[in-house]
Formats: structure tokens, sequence, C-alpha cells
């Protein structure tokens, strides 16, 4: 437990999502989570890593670096400090130890993070990243006092540089809780199964690419699918997209960093491109979502905020993921000039129609919930999930 002064230090407006909210900590016991502690010997992280550890103590397990004996300090070039850390840290993950692993370091370093988000996308965590709220957490004078290294005012500045700016992802974004994801990835291949099926979508295949009346396996058509299902808010580039610093400086993104939100799916849909769900986001949840967001695909359309929102369950071979949002809005432009589509009859009890182009969509007799917590994507660009299933879409999953 904390210190009556660590209390005063984290008031509880300071303190993230994951700690006191009740929502976010039921999603998170549902997800897997990797919690990267960032900031100066002295600030903090190594409290807020403990009482992490503890709110989630039936399903956590917390790697420090201290215990490890590792010095902050600019990195040796080999790295060789971490290799004991390192091989513990990738045994708790194979044998699915914990749900959520806390990493408790200065992580100055960007080739050392880099290092833990390749792991994160390995085996499938979706990372946060927290930094100590202290007043005093970048006072490099009160930090020489408050470090247990003993490290030398000098020392501290040599490290400050590299933890006053945030680390900014490549997206920010709605990162599907484990039990949900394997739920909607199990709906999505049912959904193409049988929507492959389907008569009439064997009448309509030209736009695929296949001769009318042969079948298209559309499991194998859509392989591509994420590493982890997510509704991306911002793509940042890891800040090189303009507007991306503001948006992180946003104050409903820094106050939802970490927060659990039920996201609603009240369609799915396929284009010869994509394979998608529709999301309808809430006022609260509006407030993550860019002004800019359809204008930046669209900017010659007037399209209503948020209707850009979505999954992506799959892509063509040669098709990137952003294609998914940019062929939801063509559903949403035909649609809003008075386009229903063809009723094509009932698939997984909702109505399936067509409108021409390879485009059919599925709206769903019920909204279909999926628990998310918000973060952000720091890893490589096109990162595949990587144990797929025979058929494509659905990975080989263990929930722990």
């Amino acid at each position: 437990m904390m210190s009556a002064q660590a209390s005063k230090d984290h008031p509880e407006g300071q303190k993230p999502p994951l700690l006191v909210d009740d929502h976010t900590v039921t999603t998170v016991r549902e997800s897997k989570i990797l919690v990267l502690l960032r900031g100066l010997p002295g600030s903090g992280k190594s409290e807020l890593a403990k009482e992490v550890e503890q709110k989630y103590k039936d399903s956590s397990r917390l790697f420090s670096a201290d215990q490890y004996n590792i010095r902050p300090a600019i990195r040796s070039a080999s790295g060789g400090e971490y290799v004991k850390l390192d091989e513990d840290l990738n045994s708790c993950c194979e044998r699915h130890e914990a749900n959520m692993v806390i990493v408790d370091d200065t992580h100055h370093d960007r080739e050392r993070l880099e290092e833990l988000f390749d792991l994160a996308n390995k085996f499938q965590f979706t990372v946060i990243v927290l930094e100590p709220k202290t007043p005093w957490r970048l006072d490099c004078a009160q930090l020489k006092d408050r470090n247990h290294w003993k490290l030398s005012l000098e020392e501290l500045k040599n490290l400050r540089p590299t933890l006053e700016k945030d680390i900014l992802p490549l997206y920010f974004g709605w990162f599907l809780a484990k039990r949900d994801e394997d739920n909607l990835r199990k709906t999505a291949h049912e959904f193409l199964e049988q929507l492959g099926n389907l008569k009439a979508f064997k009448k309509r295949l030209q736009a695929f690419g296949v001769e009318d009346k042969h079948k298209l396996d559309l499991l194998k058509y859509f392989a591509k699918t994420p590493n982890i299902l997510h509704c991306t808010t911002k793509f940042c580039d890891f800040g090189k997209v303009p507007g991306s610093e503001e948006y992180a400086q946003l104050e409903a993104v820094r106050k939802n960093y970490s927060r659990g939100f039920t996201l609603h799916i009240s369609a799915l849909f396929v284009t010869p491109r994509t394979a998608g769900a529709q999301i309808e986001l809430t006022q609260e949840q509006l407030h993550l979502w860019p002004s800019d967001a359809e204008k930046e695909v669209m900017p010659k359309d007037i399209l209503p905020r948020g209707s850009r929102a979505h999954i992506t369950l799959g892509c063509a071979s040669d098709i990137q993921d952003v294609q998914t949002g940019i062929d939801l809005l063509e559903f949403v432009k035909l649609q809003q000039a008075g386009r229903e589509g063809e009723n094509m009859g009932e698939l997984l009890g909702g109505k399936i129609s067509y409108y021409d182009n390879g485009m059919w969509m599925l709206a769903l007799p019920r909204k279909k919930e999926v628990k998310t917590i918000f973060s952000g994507y720091y890893g490589k660009p096109g990162v595949t999930a990587p144990h797929l299933g025979k058929k494509g879409l659905l990975p080989q999953c263990q929930i722990v």
C-alpha cells in the first residue's frame, strides 16, 4: 500500500483510470496489458508501479530494473545489463503467467522501448505507458536527494531531456479486451463464411476478381488481420503527422488514457478491399475523435463526425488497414444520398444489403458491445496477427 505521503503526492485526480475507475478495472482484468513505467529516478514511478501491481495482484507480475541492479544511465552499447530481466520477462509471457505485465524502469532510451514494443506485439499485449504526476518529477535538484541510486545532479540532467517529451504512438485508439476480441473474431468468421456461401454473393463476384457463380473463400481472402483488434482515433506516426502533439495534449486524451470504454458495433461490412465493423460512438467517445478525421480522407464531402469509426477485421493481401475507414465512408455517403442497398435476406439474424461494386453490409439485429482500453500503439507499422487459424481470421488465443 502507498504511504500517507505518497498518497498526497498522487492525489486521486492524478491517478490513471486503471487504478480508480471501476469499469476500467473490470476491462483491464479481461485484457492483456503491458504497463511501462517511465520517469527519472526518484520521481515516484516505483510507488506507482507497486500500486498498479497491488490493484491487480491476482493477475499481474512486476519487473523492476532496480531488482536486477540496472543503474539508471545512458545505456551501454551492448545493452547487456538487460539480459536477465529480458529472459524472465519473455518466460513470463510465453508461459501466460500474467494478464498484466508491469515493467518499472526509467525507459528513457528509444531503442530499449522498441524492444519492449516488439515483445508486446509478439505476445499481443496492449501497451500503456505511465509516468508519475509528482510535482518534482523533472526537478533534478529535488530528485538528487530523492533517488536511492545517489545519482548526481549532472547524471540526472543528462537523463532528463529524453523524458521531458511524451512518447507519441503510431496511433491512438480503443484496443479490445482479449475476451471481446476473440468473440468478435468468431462473429466475423461466421459472417464471412456465411456471406461467402450466400447464393446472391456468388452471383456478384466480379468486383473481387473472380468469375460469377464460383466460390470465394473470404476467410482466406481477408487473411491479413490486425494483431490486436482496435478502433483508431488519431494516426500520429510517432509525432510526424501534423496535429499529433496537439491531439496528445487534449484534456480528453490525457484524462482518458488507460480508461476502459464500451464501444457499440452496429454493422459488419465487406468490400473487395476490406472487411470491417462499423462503430457508433457516444457523445463521450466523440471527445476523443479528431474533428478532421473524416475530412482527412474525404476533404470534399460533409460527413457526420465519427462516421469513420470502425474496427478493421481483415484486408486483401495488398491493402493497408487505413482503407477500411475509407470504405466505410463510401457506405455512409450512399446512405446519406438515400441509397439503402438491395435487401439480400438475412445473415446472423440481421439484414444483409448489397450496394454494388462488391459492397455488402450486415445490419446487426442488436448492437454488439465490446470492452476496450483507450491507449496508443507504439510498435512497428503493419504488424498482423501471428498465429492464424486454419482459415485465416481466427488466431489461436489463450485467455489467462
